[in-house]
């Protein structure tokens, strides 16, 4: 094996690949690249990595070619998670593998997807994204002979699964053990979890105007863009093309300042010794200030008053409904029209634990659909003539 240090120029509370809890089997480590680059890799070259391209992240994806999708957003999560990891003495490798396999257990049409799927769910376990990220990475994908899914290190597998009910969180040991018991994972999965809050506030500010559904004069009302928006306006000779651009630039690079400024604190007062003792906190140590944590707040406010309530978003939300409800409960009333890996699977689940097991096969293979295959299938299956 290579003698290359994986953890040089980290601070102490930092993942240290030398003192990962490890994957769920043994492998021979790698003669050039580290666990957690190992993890990356994997990540960036599995199935439900590339389908990212064809799911929802506000807008449907053929709706627009500019328009962010779950595999951009997850690029643009790791973009700004990697900037302040470096500033942190964070590892980089690690928030990179976390942000880009943060997504992957979503389902088509977004959150929309997401709620209708978990509707279906109801009376068999309900349905959590971030928890179908980790069944991704766990168990769904197939890759390798000796195992399921990727093997990922506890320290990847802990910053993906960011949420998660109590009652899933006892079925997962170690890993579920700070839903039930209290606790902070690592500051990698902490960074991890505000970079994506960044992110989508601020582009999908960006997507929002671009679709017209809101105005940079409704976002006047909101202090963060207005501040933000003002100086752009006052600095002068910025083309019109790219003011929305420097404004959202502004923003994001103001949340970031502040998140640097206010974690470096934070961790200056706990003095923790290291990723242990950082999970060991009552609270999270990668925080806003509480000024801008308001801010913050209000612009996701405004987005989820006028964006994600507006009347052309809330009807792809109802079409993306009867599709989702539609292809799972034809699949769950006849697994054999799914594809034979998924029916065989269904049957197999069926039969171990009654209609639970043929419903969590079937939201599996729905939840990995991507927005377009949903519409074809439901078409080709359902009914052929929902317009989109």
């Amino acid at each position: 094996m290579s003698d290359r240090n994986h953890d040089g120029g980290l601070a102490p509370y930092a993942a240290h690949q030398v003192n990962s809890r490890g994957r769920l089997h043994s492998e021979q480590p790698h003669p050039y690249r580290g666990e957690f680059q190992r993890d990356r890799d994997r990540i960036i070259h599995c199935t439900a990595f590339r389908r990212l391209v064809y799911k929802t992240q506000v807008f449907v994806n053929h709706e627009g070619d500019l328009y962010r999708t779950r595999l951009t957003h997850s690029l643009e999560v790791a973009q700004i998670a990697r900037t302040v990891a470096i500033e942190l003495q964070l590892n980089q490798t690690l928030v990179e593998a976390i942000c880009l396999a943060h997504d992957l257990g979503h389902t088509p049409f977004g959150h929309a997807g997401q709620d209708t799927l978990n509707a279906c769910m109801r009376d068999f376990g309900g349905f959590e994204h971030n928890l179908q990220s980790l069944r991704v990475v766990d168990e769904l994908e197939d890759r390798y002979a000796a195992f399921s899914g990727l093997n990922l290190c506890f320290e990847t597998r802990e910053g993906i699964l960011k949420h998660c009910s109590r009652r899933n969180a006892r079925d997962l040991g170690e890993l579920g053990r700070r839903f039930i018991e209290g606790g902070q994972p690592g500051l990698e999965a902490q960074l991890a979890n505000l970079a994506d809050a960044i992110a989508y506030n601020n582009h999908d500010v960006d997507d929002g105007l671009r679709a017209g559904l809101i105005t940079i004069e409704d976002l006047c009302a909101v202090d963060l863009f207005r501040e933000e928006y003002e100086s752009v306006m006052a600095a002068g000779r910025v083309r019109a093309r790219a003011v929305v651009a420097e404004t959202v630039r502004a923003m994001i690079n103001r949340i970031v300042s502040d998140l640097l400024a206010t974690t470096r604190a934070n961790l200056a007062a706990a003095a923790p010794a290291d990723i242990d003792a950082v999970r060991a906190e009552s609270r999270s140590l990668v925080t806003f200030s509480d000024p801008t944590y308001q801010q913050h707040l209000a612009l996701k406010q405004f987005l989820r008053d006028s964006l994600y309530k507006h009347e052309k978003v809330l009807a792809m939300t109802r079409r993306a409904d009867t599709v989702v409800r539609g292809l799972f409960e034809l699949y769950f009333s006849d697994p054999a029209v799914m594809p034979q890996e998924h029916a065989r699977r269904a049957l197999a689940w069926g039969a171990e634990s009654g209609d639970a097991g043929r419903a969590r096969a079937v939201a599996d293979y729905v939840a990995g659909m991507t927005d377009r295959y949903a519409i074809s299938a439901y078409k080709q299956r359902v009914d052929d003539t929902i317009s989109w």
